[in-house]
C-alpha cells in the first residue's frame, strides 16, 4: 500500500535559487496528469507530481528525469487535506516554493441518481472539488510571496450537465466557480487562474465507459468521433498544450477562464 505523503525522485535543493519554476501537478501516474507533467518539464520547469498510484508516479518522473528533467514524485490523497500538507512540505523543502498549480486529479464512476450512495457522492466531491481547494490553499502563500502564480484546473464538459454521473458533473462545475473565484481575489497577487474541460479525452474513464457500455474501445472512439466537429477525440497531449500556454509568462492577462478543449463548440 501507498504511504500517504511518501515524496521521491530528483530533487535538487538550490533549483529556487537559480530561478527554476517548481510546478506540481496532481493525479499525474497516467493520462493527461502525466502528459501535463512531461509538457511542463520539458519547458524547463521542475515538476512534482502528485497521485495515489506510487507505481505510476515514480513512472511519470522516471520518464522525465529520462528526457533530462527534473522531477520527484509524492503519493498522497488529494481529497486528504493532512496529506495534501504533507506533500506540499516536502516538495517544497526539496524542490523549492511551487509557483505552478495544476490540478488534475479526477474521479468520475457512472451511477444513477437514485443509486449513488452518499458516501459516493462525498469522494467525488472530495477528490475533484476539495483536491483542488487544499491544494490550491496550501500552494497559494508561495505564489502571493513570490507576486506571480499560475493555477490551472481540470474542469470537464460535464460541468454544463452529465446525466450519467451527477456527483462528477457537480464536482466539475464547482471547480469552475472556484476558478473564477481564485482569478478575482488573487489576481491583485500576479497569480492567474484558469479552467481546462476537456471533452472526449483518451482515458482509464473513457475507457471505464467503454467497458460499461460492452464496447471494444477502439470502436467507442470511432462512434465518439462522429460527433465531434474536428473528426478525431482528444488526447492528453491536447490538454498538455492548453496547461502549457495557461502556465506560461505570456498567459499573464488570461484569467478567470474555461477553456474548452473539445474538438469543438460546447453549449
Amino acid at each position: 500500500m501507498a504511504t500517504p505523503g511518501r515524496c521521491a525522485g530528483l530533487a535538487p535543493m538550490n533549483h529556487a535559487a537559480h530561478g527554476q519554476r517548481i510546478a506540481v501537478v496532481t493525479g499525474a501516474a497516467r493520462g493527461i496528469g502525466a502528459a501535463v507533467a512531461r509538457r511542463l518539464a520539458g519547458e524547463g520547469l521542475a515538476v512534482a507530481v502528485i497521485d495515489l498510484d506510487e507505481a505510476g508516479c515514480a513512472a511519470t518522473v522516471e520518464a522525465i528525469i529520462a528526457d533530462g528533467g527534473r522531477a520527484m514524485a509524492c503519493t498522497a490523497d488529494v481529497s486528504d487535506e493532512a496529506a495534501v500538507i504533507v506533500a506540499v512540505a516536502r516538495i517544497t523543502a526539496a524542490l523549492g516554493p511551487p509557483t505552478v498549480l495544476v490540478n488534475n486529479a479526477g474521479i468520475g464512476p457512472q451511477a444513477d441518481l437514485v443509486e449513488l450512495a452518499t458516501h459516493q457522492w462525498h469522494t467525488v466531491v472530495g477528490v475533484n472539488l476539495n483536491g483542488p481547494f487544499f491544494l490550491t490553499r496550501a500552494v497559494a502563500p508561495y505564489m502571493i510571496e513570490a507576486g506571480w502564480g499560475r493555477i490551472v484546473n481540470v474542469s470537464s464538459i460535464s460541468a454544463v450537465g452529465d446525466a450519467d454521473r451527477v456527483d462528477y458533473g457537480s464536482a466539475k462545475a464547482g471547480l469552475i466557480g472556484f476558478t473564477k473565484s481564485l482569478a478575482l481575489q488573487l489576481g491583485r497577487h500576479g497569480i492567474t487562474a484558469n479552467a481546462i474541460a476537456p471533452g472526449f479525452v483518451v482515458s482509464d474513464m473513457t475507457r471505464a465507459t467503454a467497458r460499461r457500455l460492452g464496447r471494444d474501445f477502439a470502436e467507442h472512439q470511432r462512434l465518439a468521433a462522429r460527433s465531434i466537429p474536428v473528426g478525431r477525440v482528444g488526447r492528453p497531449e491536447d490538454i498538455a498544450h492548453t496547461a502549457s500556454y495557461l502556465v506560461s509568462a505570456e498567459a499573464g492577462f488570461v484569467s478567470g477562464q474555461v477553456v474548452y478543449v473539445a474538438g469543438g463548440p460546447v453549449d
